[in-house]
């Protein structure tokens, strides 16, 4: 199945619009109006971009062939667009070998049965035609009636007895297997020589009377005794007419007319045909609707290729929060008559990326991840097929564990992002990447924030404290990204050791402490202390100092965390970020509470020159989405975070929340180098929260054996051969049994096969961690809904 129909990599972008963007989903926006109101584009050149597969140029591409096209409603990670069921495998179908014994025995039944026919063996088999032609017929010599009766009377018991030794023996199957599978000219051949071996059984030889019953039916007696000539001309014509109605099935079948055909330009591909009877390239859910003014503007916009696939599914996505109530008509309407093809755009002013790297197809909000392995673990209906990802399946969470590099990233990571990206200018997703500098996920031009830490010419800084106005919450997601990896501290603790230093500074200046400021008031002692309590109003604000009273007492003594958390915050508290992480409004901080809107957001993390920081802002990250999400208002955006490497992300807090996203319409991505970068008490947790795993080539057979128990065992038929040597008690027996043992060189045995179902696991440790080919992957899936996809092998370059 080809890509013919979505839009594939090579695509240059399909529209600009203005550069109005609301910054109100941007996080807090500061600076000039202008600032505020502009999604910023990045200056710098984009990163290298990775092998892009040969795809058909954007030029090619039919909006309305795309829109007619086929969508299958097929199981959890099959590619539905052009998608059909599969024939039966062959190793279910009959053998050759078997069809044409079978044929050769229905063959043989049928000369004898036909045989014993024509010498009247049986008294009865003339009762028929006598009970039905006048007796004077049979009467002394059969005259020319009675021969004529008898010829049809035995090409009628020929055809019954064809048919039934052709059912019997299987005909039809054993020609389509020999003759119609194989390519011309093999089919032509195939299906003119068993035409001619037909031809010369009917009319070469005698064995059927059909040439005889058609001669005495058709032709008059006095042609044939009059002018030899005539009923030589008759009779050639009669064998002619006789082989063109034999050959004329044959000639069909095998295709003669398009073999002896000289070949002609390729024509234009005939625009599919809407199965349902409605085109929806003329977009009748609207005429439905009663809104045919906007339906013709759309369908216009399609016939006039001004549209692309974007396109289609924003437009579309609106027409449903119209239909939910969450959008006037009136403004649906008045944009599309105003604005066409760019109607209800996203707030960037995009209509597409500006380079595609993998097949989508948005009306299934699918991407393409490659077809599944002609592989005896993968079913048959299966093989072959494309496989693909969407956000039904991406809700349960996917985690996918292989070597860290670019083969992986360009394989399943960018793909996804892709993915998530097309379906934010579609309006129906948002989606957070987070990755090192140099991870080719496509150019910076395909988000809306970019936010690289670090870098003095990032335009947007990360807000430490992810939007939320609380200070208990504040502290818990500090907690977790500060001490969240460390065995001996416990979260919750820390998260009080933060909160009674982050609300009492909160009240008095009016907001969160930067990181140099939190870093005095953990590693200042008393003095920090003091001055933080002298700032307080006793009256006013009572229980705030009740909070820094209690931080005093624990101050030294052995439940205190406020040592353990100062040097933590000193990996974020570097030179490098005096930049980043501000809280005094000089910056422009993105804010995770954005998740509400269908933004685009890259986060890049100096992985190469500070590792541990950007372990901490992960874990940070990845608190502030759960948090976000779970906070959102309107839950209709399917939100999606990608982490390029999420091994120091998992926790036990974390793998708890992964969980939770489902219900709240969210999703994550995590792709690990290996689960020994995990906690081992953490492996089962975290392979029973995510609902789809996926294994790349390269992991160990320990790995393997987590993977294995996790996908559990299945039952299959096997079958035992155990071979027996044959003991002769005969003298002749035993001597035959040595010389064909002197022969072959093997004694003679019988076999003796036990067929049984046993339980066996779906992929073995050792299968994952040596079978797996390269440039493959096993992956298994499970929807939101609740449906399941077995683990089966994944060509990614298929």
């Amino acid at each position: 199945m080809g890509t013919e129909g979505t839009y594939d990599s090579q695509r240059e972008q399909g529209g600009h619009g203005a550069d109005g963007a609301g910054a109100q989903w941007l996080g807090h926006a500061y600076g000039t109006e202008a600032e505020r109101t502009r999604v910023p584009r990045p200056a710098s050149p984009p990163p290298p971009m990775p092998p892009l597969p040969p795809r058909a140029p954007a030029a090619a591409f039919d909006v309305r062939h795309w829109l007619r096209a086929h969508r299958a409603d097929a199981e959890p990670g099959l590619w539905r667009y052009g998608h059909r069921a599969r024939a039966a495998d062959a190793a279910d179908e009959v053998p050759t070998r078997a069809l044409a014994v079978g044929a050769l025995i229905s063959i043989a039944c049928g000369v004898f049965a036909w045989a014993v026919w024509r010498t009247d063996y049986i008294a009865v088999q003339r009762l028929p035609l006598k009970l039905f032609t006048p007796s004077d017929w049979w009467r002394g010599e059969p005259g020319q009636p009675a021969r004529t009766a008898s010829a049809v009377y035995n090409s009628l018991f020929a055809a019954l007895l064809i048919y039934f030794c052709g059912r019997l023996g299987n005909w039809p199957a054993l020609y389509r297997r020999v003759v119609l599978d194989r390519p011309q000219p093999g089919r032509a051949l195939g299906a003119a020589l068993t035409g001619l071996l037909v031809v010369w059984i009917v009319l070469g030889t005698s064995l059927l009377p059909f040439f005889y019953a058609v001669l005495h039916v058709l032709v008059p007696v006095s042609v044939l005794r009059g002018d030899p000539q005539l009923a030589a001309v008759v009779g050639v014509a009669i064998y002619a007419l006789i082989a063109a109605a034999l050959l004329w099935p044959f000639a069909r079948t095998g295709g003669w007319l398009d073999f002896f055909r000289k070949p002609a330009a390729p024509a234009a591909r005939p625009e599919t045909e809407p199965e349902t009877g409605e085109d929806p390239a003329g977009w009748p859910h609207l005429r439905a609707a009663g809104q045919p003014g906007a339906a013709d503007r759309l369908a216009a916009e399609v016939a006039g290729r001004r549209m692309n696939d974007v396109d289609c599914a924003r437009i579309g996505h609106a027409w449903s929060r119209v239909e939910a109530g969450a959008l006037s008509a009136g403004v649906f309407v008045d944009g599309v008559m105003k604005q066409g093809a760019a109607a209800c755009l996203h707030p960037s002013g995009d209509r597409d990326l500006p380079i595609r790297a993998a097949t989508h197809d948005l009306l299934t909000a699918q991407v393409r991840m490659g077809t599944y392995a002609e592989h005896p673990r993968n079913p048959s209906a299966r093989r072959g097929a494309g496989a693909a990802l969407d956000p039904a399946v991406l809700g349960t969470s996917l985690l996918a564990v292989g070597p860290h590099g670019p083969d992986r990233t360009r394989r399943l990571v960018r793909p996804v992002v892709e993915s998530l990206s097309l379906q934010a200018l579609a309006g129906r997703a948002a989606v957070v990447v987070v990755s090192s500098e140099g991870a080719e996920l496509g150019p910076e031009g395909s988000f809306d924030v970019v936010v690289k830490i670090g870098d003095a010419g990032s335009m947007y800084d990360l807000d430490l404290y992810g939007g939320v106005a609380d200070p208990d919450e504040a502290a818990m997601l500090l907690s977790e990204a500060f001490t969240g990896d460390l065995p001996d501290v416990d979260s919750r603790r820390a998260a009080v050791t933060l909160g009674q230093l982050i609300g009492p500074f909160n009240v008095v200046h009016g907001r969160f402490p930067s990181l140099p400021e939190l870093r005095e008031l953990l590693d200042g002692g008393r003095q920090a202390l003091d001055r933080l309590r002298e700032e307080l109003d006793p009256e006013e604000h009572r229980s705030y100092l009740r909070e820094v009273d209690a931080r005093e007492r624990q101050l030294g003594t052995s439940a205190d965390l406020s040592g353990v958390l100062a040097d933590r915050v000193a990996f974020l508290d570097r030179p490098a970020f005096s930049a980043f992480f501000d809280t005094r409004g000089r910056s422009r901080p993105f804010s995770l509470r954005a998740l509400e809107h269908p933004v685009r957001v890259r986060i890049v993390l100096p992985e190469r020159s500070h590792p541990e920081a950007s372990r901490i802002l992960t874990r940070l990250i990845f608190a502030q989405f759960v948090s976000s999400v779970g906070a959102r208002r309107d839950a209709s955006l399917f939100a999606a975070l990608v982490l390029d490497d999420a091994a120091s992300a998992m926790t036990t807090d974390s793998v708890r929340a992964v969980q939770r996203l489902r219900q709240l319409n969210a999703g994550a991505v995590l792709a690990v180098r290996s689960l020994d970068d995990v906690g081992p008490h953490l492996h089962a947790a975290l392979l029973g929260a995510v609902g789809c795993l996926m294994t790349f080539p390269g992991i160990t057979t320990w790995e393997g054996k987590r993977f294995a128990e996790a996908w559990g065992k299945e039952w299959v038929e096997t079958r035992e051969v155990a071979q027996h040597t044959v003991f002769a008690d005969q003298p002749f027996t035993r001597a035959l049994h040595a010389l064909r043992k002197l022969v072959t060189g093997k004694a003679v045995t019988t076999d003796a096969v036990t067929v049984r179902q046993v339980e066996r696991e779906r992929w073995s440790a050792s299968e994952l961690a040596y079978e797996v080919p390269a440039g493959h992957a096993v992956l298994s899936l499970t929807t939101v809904q609740g449906e399941h996809a077995p683990p089966l092998l994944v060509h990614l370059d298929g």
